[in-house]
């Protein structure tokens, strides 16, 4: 067997792997992306949050990005709108409280991804497409990693290891670090539609989030892209969106019990057969061991109310590169206090807010018509816009307190 060795062994070239790959090739490194999938591939995740673009600009990405967005059909994206049994609110994601891009793209991922992975390539990122790898051991110092594809099995070894896998969550299952999730077992369905959407005020340039008629706790994704097609989903418990019929007339039948998406959607085609994906919420132990560091999804995922996703990933790509720098360069590194603690300040940022969702109190607050001060709704901005790490923000540095004297203030039947 064939034997290779690397400083950066990074498993996965979703946009986690490669701003870490782009970021530490750049500083001169020797780093591996192994993915096991070929590309372009289909992903979800594809409502961008502003935050995201400050951590492709700070891995050289963002050039591209805007330079191939029309080509690619990138949408432009400027904020979230929000639909309740008539009641509408939206958020302009440039009128926030924190400093940073308030605009960003709503994406298909396949395309989005497969422009990243050719930019970090060309910042000497080498990626192995169609490459798995199945085994994992620590010998002296170093990362030992079995690889296996359609035409060869062979080893590498890795100073320092990454795991970019998302939902794959390589290290997590071979190196047994999950842990049960707090948040309860949802399932989502989705498909892509010709929406046909002929309202004229509906904005293409926002994420439509809806909420059930009946049920608060069961909501729609509408996520609109620039060739006139959408990205269509339900989220709800295990129990409510499980049945015996396909997915695709799962969907279509929560569509049509939905006040705002079933009149706003009647000329859609139906093109594709729609997916499911379950019990996506995932925890670990530990974000880092020796020689290793998990990186987004295939650290933890909440939910996607929110689009956090994809941002949660860039910043722990963004936070932990210049860390593993200073890892080969000798240095010794606290990664729980320099890398675990501060990405989990903005999960849990996230997380109040997920939360508050599911119970309906931040539907409360953000369909309230309750008098709500211009710098209280930017600081919410900036969270729905992926800041989630801002401190300076009251609504991050102390998230449970501070919404729940904001839900009382906003409290009222809608």
């Amino acid at each position: 067997m064939t034997s290779e060795d690397f400083d950066v062994v990074i498993i996965g070239a979703g946009p986690a792997g490669t701003v870490a790959g782009s970021l530490l090739a750049e500083a001169g490194w020797r780093v591996l992306a192994l993915e096991k999938s070929h590309f372009p591939r289909f992903s979800i995740g594809e409502s961008l949050l502003p935050q995201s673009m400050v951590y492709l600009e700070q891995a050289g990405l963002t050039d591209s990005l805007h330079a191939h967005a029309k080509q690619l059909g990138f949408q432009y994206k400027d904020g979230a709108a929000f639909s309740k049994n008539g009641n509408y609110t939206d958020f302009n994601f440039s009128q926030k409280f924190t400093p940073g891009p308030g605009t960003t793209y709503q994406v298909k991922r396949a395309a989005f991804d497969n422009l990243l992975a050719d930019e970090a390539q060309k910042k000497g990122l080498t990626i192995r497409f169609g490459h798995q790898v199945n085994q994992i051991e620590l010998i002296d110092e170093k990362q030992y990693l079995h690889v296996t594809s359609d035409t060869e099995e062979y080893q590498v070894s890795a100073r320092f290891l990454l795991d970019a896998s998302g939902f794959g969550r390589v290290l997590p299952r071979l190196l047994k670090l999950d842990r049960p999730s707090s948040q309860p077992t949802r399932n989502a369905i989705f498909t892509h539609i010709k929406d046909n959407i002929t309202d004229p005020h509906f904005d293409r340039n926002k994420i439509l989030i809806s909420v059930h008629p009946q049920h608060e706790d069961i909501w729609y994704w509408l996520i609109p892209f620039s060739d006139g097609t959408c990205s269509l989903g339900v989220v709800g418990l295990h129990e409510q969106i499980e049945g015996n019929s396909p997915p695709l007339a799962r969907l279509q039948a929560f569509v049509a019990e939905s006040d705002n998406l079933q009149p706003l959607l009647e000329n859609a085609q139906w093109q594709q057969d729609a997916k499911m994906i379950g019990g996506y919420s995932v925890s670990v132990s530990s974000l880092h061991g020796k020689g290793y560091a998990l990186l987004g999804n295939a650290g933890e995922f909440l939910d996607p109310v929110f689009s956090s996703g994809v941002t949660i990933a860039l910043h722990s790509a963004s936070l932990i590169a210049p860390l593993v720098h200073r890892i080969l360069q000798g240095e010794t590194v606290d990664l729980e206090q320099e890398y675990a603690i501060p990405l989990k300040q903005g999960i849990d940022c996230f997380r109040t807010f997920v939360n508050a969702w599911y119970t309906g109190e931040f539907q409360t607050v953000i369909f309230s018509s309750a008098p709500q001060s211009n710098n209280v709704r930017d600081m919410i901005s900036s969270i729905l816009a992926g800041y989630a790490w801002d401190t300076k923000n009251p609504y991050v540095a102390q998230s449970e307190r501070r919404f729940r004297v904001l839900h009382t203030l906003c409290k009222e039947p809608l």
